[in-house]
């Protein structure tokens, strides 16, 4: 008996908006969450985590 190929979860890069918040996990993960209700949840599952301050973008003259 042969077991079925599992499917292949396809991962695309986010796209991050005004509105998201980046979130660090751990050393090499980062999340976007739309709100800081969302940051309870990972912070529950990672305690190390923490909220990173948005880049500024440069102004364009």
């Amino acid at each position: 008996m042969s077991n079925p190929r599992k499917e292949k979860t396809l991962l695309r890069p986010a796209q991050a908006d005004e509105d998201c918040i980046r979130v660090r996990l751990d050393h090499r993960t980062i999340v976007l969450i739309k709100s800081m209700k969302n940051f309870a949840y990972w912070k529950e599952k990672y305690p190390a985590a923490v909220v990173i301050e948005p880049a500024v973008p440069a102004k364009k003259v």
